[in-house]
């Protein structure tokens, strides 16, 4: 193995050699070919040599110490090793270090050659100190900890005392925005302004803002349009001074309107309780109370204040309306309002205290002041004869039924409900034929009931303990302390008891049907089913009287069983025979009676409520046993067939009687018809030919009268044609000059506004190369442009002193020269020089 080595090292690259026997290190640049002795080590390499850029930087750790800052000559210590700063970093820029540099041993690169940083318009760098310097450009110094901005537009160059910590942009602030800002530290800012830490402020100046190191953006305030109809509602946070200079203190609320500011950004000592507070707005006709109303900015708590139309407000913090808008009660003739105080006050000459009630009747427009509530408003109430209503006096407890006039309740009075049973409602509404008053009843309305013919109704007043009987037809309208008697009658077959319901006790004549089941002497038991007729006799009696149709609650309950106990009296003292040949006698006689002579009597009357039975008709007799059904049931069938097939013959005869009859009626018509269409048909005929004629004439006039009209219009649509057109022709002749005109005013003005325009033009540029000039020379001074102008001249005289020249002529060779007038300015004391 050779003891040496040879390395070809390239231009611009550089290797570390360690000498073994020293220890030391050190560096071998290219383009060399070099030759590694035995006792040297390559430790790295060959390596490109550091090449920066313009406008580029390095970052070198550990770098070397230079014994010289101007030729960058490195310090050696006593071995000859090349001394470094361990543990120190250095940032080399291309304008320090233009040509490419190999890392002396020690030195490391910290990350590849970089770009300068660049800080746009409106950008800044926020940089913060890592230990203790001071700036030579500007000459301040800094702590470690430090926060600073670097704002641009500029180049950024870096160094080791300085840490980036972000990109910072400005903030652009539109027109009617704000920005919100919140500082981080205690500082003063740029308008003088000291902040503390955590204090918020807003900037309000349109532009792009750049937010200072201690500043922090918070938020963009955007701005709050307010209408005529919209207001805000604010609530202050701290106590401050608001834009419109007024003083608020923490907690207090208030409005801005339309009227202090169109529009409004909210303030760091502002909290938006409510955006969009409308408008209250009052009619002609309307008002409203104000609850805890704001007077000269303070709240009147437990206060009231009434508000009229027309007007429009904001309801102010702390504000509210007692019932909302309310309309203004505009009363007519027939109408009052019930009012009560609430509060003593004054009314006019008169004395209210609370309590009070009084009304006020109309015509007029009434609005309450807020020591007054409206009760209700009453009308007067119209009542016809047959109408009426219940009235209490709330001073006595009385009330009273009133009807046939007309009525307004008075301020002690109020209208009385009159409550009836459930059942009694129920036969009212199925007793009216009127569809309205089948629904619920105006318990305030006197109760009517219409009495039908030949029907009586008993009422009964609880506070007279007297009753009183009606006869119909009438009209029964109830007093307040009046009740109908409610008549609970048996009913259905057979009978049983609360059946029927009713208000009226009809007088008869009429008819109830019962079945009675009854045993003949020999055992046989029958159902039999019986009507009777009855009716009530009271003819010729007192009133006293004619009340007694009232002490029987259930008659017909208690006169089926009285009836029904003598017919079965009557049918167990028969055998089955004589009752079926004999029933219908054997019925009357059990309950008319007989006379003297053993004569049925014509009617059977119950003296307690002077009931009449008048008649019995037997409608069926069923036996109850089946065999004796069936052998009665034969032989009634029997009986009515022969009577069935009796009447059949008989009504065949009456019906070919009819027919034939019929017959000759039917042809006889016929005749009279055909008569009748014959000559109905000659004058229809003769009406054809009449309307045929009346045709044709109607319509020859009216085509010689259409053709006439026909060309009279065509004639006046012709000269009214002639006419636009001549009309349209002027008016198109005036269109086109004056656009013709108004064109060549618009190329006049447009022509002189272009005159004006280089004019003015002209003079600017003069006056800004006037400037220039002036500046120029003014930046040069007089002196040097003086030097300037003599420069060339003098260095000339300079120059032919040295050459010992007196002049010189100098030319191409090719041009020709009259050296007769030349020499002469050439000859001088000390000869012509060539």
């Amino acid at each position: 193995m050779s003891a040496t080595t040879l390395i070809r090292i390239a231009p611009y690259h550089y290797i570390h050699v360690l000498d073994n026997n020293t220890n030391v290190q050190r560096v071998e640049n290219g383009p060399q070919t070099f030759t590694r002795q035995e006792h040297e080590k390559v430790v790295s390499g060959p390596n490109p040599m550091i090449i920066v850029p313009p406008r580029h930087y390095c970052v070198v750790l550990d770098p070397y110490i230079r014994e010289d800052e101007k030729t960058k000559k490195p310090a050696y210590d006593q071995h000859g090793q090349v001394r470094i700063r361990h543990g120190d970093r250095e940032i080399r820029f291309a304008d320090e270090w233009p040509e490419p540099f190999p890392l002396l041993p020690g030195e490391t690169m910290d990350g590849p050659v970089t770009p300068l940083t660049v800080i746009a318009q409106d950008t800044a760098l926020r940089l913060m100190a890592k230990r203790d310097f001071k700036d030579e450009e500007t000459g301040k110094s800094y702590v470690a900890g430090d926060e600073w901005l670097f704002h641009g537009p500029a180049t950024y160059y870096i160094r080791v005392e300085v840490e980036i910590k972000e990109l910072v942009s400005a903030t652009m602030i539109q027109k009617d925005h704000a920005l919100k800002l919140q500082a981080r530290n205690r500082f003063i800012a740029s308008n003088g302004v000291e902040r503390k830490s955590g204090e918020e402020w807003l900037v309000r100046t349109p532009g792009a803002y750049m937010p200072h190191v201690e500043e922090k953006v918070v938020a963009e305030v955007k701005p709050t349009y307010l209408l005529q109809t919209r207001a805000l509602h604010l609530r202050a946070t701290n106590s401050f001074t608001d834009v419109y200079g007024f003083r608020r203190k923490a907690g207090e609320e208030w409005l801005v309107t339309n009227t202090m500011s169109e529009i409004h950004l909210q303030d760091v000592h502002e909290e938006i309780v409510n955006a969009n507070v409308s408008l209250t707005c009052l009619g002609k006709l309307q008002y409203c109370v104000v609850l805890d109303p704001v007077i000269d900015g303070k709240v009147q708590y437990g206060s009231r204040e009434l508000r009229k139309g027309e007007s429009s407000f904001f309801l102010q913090p702390g504000e509210s309306l007692d019932g909302g808008i309310k309309n203004v009660d505009v009363l007519g003739q027939e109408e009052a309002l019930l009012l009560r105080a609430k509060e003593p006050f004054k009314d006019g000459n008169t004395q209210r205290n609370p309590g009070d009630q009084w009304m006020i009747a109309g015509p007029c427009d009434y609005i309450p002041p807020v020591e007054v509530e409206i009760v209700e408003k009453r009308v007067s109430i119209p009542l016809d004869e047959n109408e009426g209503i219940y009235v209490r006096d709330n001073q006595t407890g009385k009330v009273t039924a009133l009807s046939g006039r007309t009525y307004m309740l008075k301020a002690h009075e109020e209208l009385y409900h009159k409550e009836l049973s459930p059942e009694v409602e129920g036969l009212l509404r199925a007793s009216n034929f009127d569809d309205n008053k089948k629904k619920a009843r105006d318990k305030t309305r006197v109760v009517d009931f219409r009495v039908p013919h030949n029907s009586a109704v008993q009422i009964y007043d609880y506070n007279k303990k007297k009753s009183r009987v009606v006869f119909g037809p009438a009209l029964v309208m109830l007093d307040p302390d009046e009740q109908f008697t409610v008549l609970s009658l048996s009913g259905d077959k057979p009978k049983r008891p609360n059946v029927i319901k009713s208000l009226a006790l009809s007088l008869g004549p009429d008819f109830m049907t019962d079945i009675v089941e009854v045993e003949t002497a020999d055992h046989a038991r029958l159902r039999l089913q019986l009507s009777y007729n009855w009716q009530f006799e009271l003819g010729g009696l007192s009133n006293e009287e004619k009340e007694k149709i009232f002490q029987v609650r259930d008659f017909v309950g208690d006169t089926c069983k009285a009836i029904g106990g003598r017919v079965r009296g009557a049918v167990a003292t028969s055998n089955f025979e004589d009752f079926h040949k004999n029933s219908a006698r054997v019925i009357r006689a059990a309950v008319f009676g007989l006379d003297e002579r053993g004569k049925i009597n014509d009617e059977f009357h119950f003296s307690s409520n002077h009931l009449s039975i008048t008649n019995i008709d037997i409608q069926s007799v069923e036996p109850v046993d089946e065999r004796t059904r069936e052998s009665l049931q034969k032989s009634v069938q029997l009986a009515i067939e022969i009577t069935t097939k009796k009447q059949e013959r008989n009504a065949r005869h009456a019906a070919q009687t009819i027919e034939q009859g019929a017959r000759s009626k039917i042809e006889g018509q016929k005749i009279l018809n055909q008569t009748e269409a014959e000559e109905a048909k000659q004058a229809l005929i003769q009406l054809q030919a009449e309307s045929a004629a009346v045709a044709s004439t109607g319509t020859a006039k009216a085509e010689a009268e259409a053709k006439a009209e026909y060309y009279e219009i065509e004639s006046r649509s012709d000269v009214e044609q002639a006419s636009l057109s001549v009309l349209a022709s002027t008016i198109e002749a005036k269109a086109g000059l004056e656009e013709e005109k108004a064109t060549q005013d618009a190329q006049l003005s447009y022509e002189n506004a272009t005159a004006q325009m280089d004019l003015r033009k002209a003079e600017k540029l003069a006056s800004i190369e006037t400037a220039k000039f002036k500046a120029l020379v003014d930046a040069i001074s007089p002196e040097t442009i003086k030097a300037i102008a003599r420069a060339g001249p003098e260095m000339q005289a300079k120059l032919l002193k040295g050459l010992g020249l007196k002049g010189y002529l100098m030319t191409d060779g090719n041009s020709p020269i009259n050296l007769f007038n030349a020499a002469k300015g050439m000859v001088g004391a000390g000869g012509v020089g060539l």
